[in-house]
């Protein structure tokens, strides 16, 4: 894992700026078996007037907002991704912000890629802004697929800063899409779906990169990703970062 960790450490970035406190933020790796050997994941580029990373391919994701630990959901985590995702937490409201990331990470794939993860049952529930179209489905949101894959913060003195969870969920859990074939805010351009190895070709972001080749090593071991099984925590410590097993 050393060269992981050495080449987050060494990439070329700008520590000059102000520092500020990162914001929490949640990604979802929805990965696809039916094909046989490797899974594939879903990828998309952002659109080149982002400030933000313009051009790279990430998964979906985004922001925790405010209003994400307040959504209401069927059936919570399995025991120890909840344990994973509140290890080292210090907002004061754990287990409903833990709540929140994969809440996050579920609306803004639908945002950004216009699919809707979750159980078509035809629950009615109390929703708001994009939830809204969960609702009009008949969708209800259930979090025990949910798997945890790693935790990223970015290094102090960046422009932006994130504390962003890792999160991957099998493709069975999509029970819905929008006919476009993306999602409304057109956030992400070009989605596509390619195995691990394919997405090394693309223009990546350093931590996207390592996210994948975690997730490589882990399906060599942990082909049907367990809950139970460890994840990687990179945060910044000194002049480089450090890579703790949760």
């Amino acid at each position: 894992m050393t060269n992981l960790v050495e080449r987050l450490s060494s990439a070329e970035r700008r520590m000059d700026h102000a520092n500020q406190r990162p914001r929490d933020a949640a990604t979802l790796l929805i990965l696809d078996r039916t094909a046989g050997g490797e899974p594939r994941v879903l990828m998309g580029r952002r659109h080149m007037r982002h400030k933000f990373m313009p051009g790279k391919f990430v998964f979906p994701g985004g922001r925790v907002d405010p209003l994400d630990s307040r959504v209401p959901v069927t059936t919570g985590y399995a025991e120890p991704v909840k344990t994973k995702l509140m290890h080292a937490m210090k907002h004061r409201k754990g287990e409903a912000r833990a709540r929140a990331f994969a809440v996050a990470a579920i609306r803004e794939t639908y945002e950004e890629a216009g699919l809707f993860i979750g159980q078509k049952d035809g629950a009615t529930w109390n929703a708001h802004g994009d939830f809204e179209a969960f609702v009009e489905r008949g969708i209800s949101l259930d979090l025990s697929p949910i798997r945890f894959i790693a935790r990223a913060i970015t290094p102090p003195r960046r422009p932006r800063r994130f504390d962003t969870r890792f999160l991957a969920v099998w493709a069975d859990a999509i029970c819905d899409r929008l006919p476009e074939g993306t999602g409304p805010s057109g956030e992400l351009e070009e989605l596509c779906w390619l195995s691990l190895e394919e997405t090394k070709s693309l223009e990546l972001p350093t931590i996207t990169l390592t996210i994948i080749e975690e997730l490589q090593r882990r399906l060599a071991d942990d082909p049907t990703l367990e809950p139970t099984t460890t994840s990687p925590f990179y945060y910044w410590q000194g002049k480089g970062f450090i890579r703790e097993e949760v």
